[in-house]
């Protein structure tokens, strides 16, 4: 794996700059934000580039505006997971109510499809990759859900129509499903807001409830509240486990802002 130092030295070539490019272009950058902190000096950058030396969140900053990097992929590349940093932040306890004041790539706009075809009122799976399906929903910390390691998780829209796991899910929650849970789970659980909830595809389209399996049928369990009637399937003919709930974001109401439930 390159070291950060072989990166931004890689990034400094692509644009055929020298040393004393960097280094005059970090003092202007110095002059302009009127702090000595962004100035690099050749010998700096010959550490930053070969002598694993890290640089300060000045000279990051300057070297990103340099090189047209990514701020916060440099930050990676030095090992700080940015993208985690509002989940982090729900790991550490604090005794007194306080504010969240993450912001930047901490936080994200909530989803919404817009523009895409697909039919608000019907609970549906989000097949092709989020940020196709965004419009600025709300501004919510994306990265509390999961916000370890995103790549297995895929979400799904639950229909305004369908109420059927209502109060826990509201009518057009975004929910994340964990595509490696999908083995029904048939105890374990000491109330409703702790048993397993699954994000299912049937043939006449998606399901999100409790579920049960019986001698080859899956059953598919509304809220109580819901009065919804039980749905059967023959499993697994009739009906596909894509995984299991994790997380939820939801509106608690019109003009409200939205709620991230683990």
């Amino acid at each position: 794996m390159d070291r950060p130092g072989e990166k931004l030295r890689r990034a400094r070539e692509r644009l055929k700059l020298t040393y004393r490019d960097v280094a005059e272009a970090s003092r202007e950058i110095a002059g302009r934000r009127g702090a000595a902190e962004f100035r690099i000096s050749l010998s700096g950058l010959a550490q930053i580039e070969n002598g694993g030396r890290v640089p300060s969140v000045f000279r990051i900053y300057a070297l990103c505006a340099i090189y047209r990097l990514d701020f916060h992929e440099v930050l990676r590349w030095y090992g700080v997971p940015v993208e985690s940093l509002a989940a982090e932040s729900l790991r550490i306890g604090h005794g007194v109510t306080h504010a969240i004041q993450i912001t930047g790539n901490g936080y994200g706009a909530i989803p919404q499809p817009v523009d895409t075809g697909i039919d608000q009122n019907r609970t549906t799976f989000l097949s092709s990759p989020l940020r196709e399906w965004v419009r600025q929903w709300g501004s919510l910390p994306l990265n509390i859900m999961g916000g370890v390691d995103r790549r297995q998780y895929r979400y799904g829209l639950i229909g305004l129509e369908d109420r059927s796991m209502f109060p826990i899910l509201r009518p057009g929650s975004l929910v994340q499903i964990d595509e490696e849970r999908r083995r029904i789970a048939g105890a374990g659980w000491s109330s409703e807001f702790d048993r397993p909830i699954y994000f299912l595809q049937h043939r006449d389209g998606y399901a999100c409830g409790w579920c049960t399996l019986d001698r080859g049928r899956l059953v598919v369990l509304s809220h109580p509240a819901s009065e919804k009637a039980p749905r059967i399937f023959r499993y697994p003919d009739e009906i596909e486990v894509l995984g299991q709930v994790v997380g939820v974001a939801m509106l608690l109401g019109e003009n409200e802002p939205a709620k991230v439930i683990y």
